[in-house]
């Protein structure tokens, strides 16, 4: 497989940020090669155009499965098993976030669920485990609204990032039409109302 200079840079730069998520620089150039092929890849292709070892790349395609970031593909008449990422974009974010909240969010919220059943031993642990109180609070909200966007459709989510700062717009509007949020008039806004 010919790989081009457009591709080996994103090859190379998925790798790079990969290492920044937390996965091997490896498995994420082989995401990144999968996820712009044309066509679904086996292990010994995969090998040959990142140039990796054959070891490192069924440990890198093990890895991506755990994740289900990749899919198995077997052809008739051919004994090799073939991979290939997701075509839809949308699919692939919610496989990650929702890999992402079952390693590394369920626990903190385990944790700190624990940590606010016990009683606190002395003020300073009172105050740390009000703070603890405020981050599980923030968790939870998240992962309520997470939740609800899981739901949605990729079709309703794309419209819904689509709307992006809109939607704050709407509520900094329905904010004073109610009344909430609304502040109390600055000292020069107060002269200037008087004045009239």
């Amino acid at each position: 497989m010919d790989i081009t200079p457009l591709t080996q840079s994103f090859i190379h730069h998925f790798g790079e940020m990969g290492s920044r998520w937390g996965i091997n620089r490896t498995v994420g150039q082989i995401y990144a090669l999968l996820f712009v092929s044309r066509r679904p890849l086996c292990a010994d292709e995969i090998a040959e155009a990142l140039a990796f070892s054959r070891s490192n790349v069924s440990m890198g395609l093990k890895e991506l499965q755990s994740w289900q970031l990749v899919k198995l593909r077997h052809f008739p008449g051919d004994r090799r098993e073939f991979f290939e990422a997701p075509q839809d974009v949308w699919e692939i974010f919610h496989t990650l976030a929702e890999q992402r909240r079952r390693r590394e969010v369920e626990p903190t919220q385990s944790m700190l669920r624990a940590a606010l059943m016990q009683t606190p031993a002395s003020e300073d642990e009172a105050y740390a485990q009000r703070r603890m109180k405020e981050m599980h609070e923030l968790i939870e909200q998240l992962m309520n609204w997470f939740d609800e966007v899981q739901k949605l459709s990729p079709d309703t989510a794309r419209q819904l990032l689509d709307m992006g700062a809109k939607v704050s717009k709407v509520l900094e509007f329905k904010d004073r039409l109610t009344g909430k949020g609304t502040r109390p008039p600055t000292s020069r806004s107060a002269a200037s109302a008087s004045a009239h």
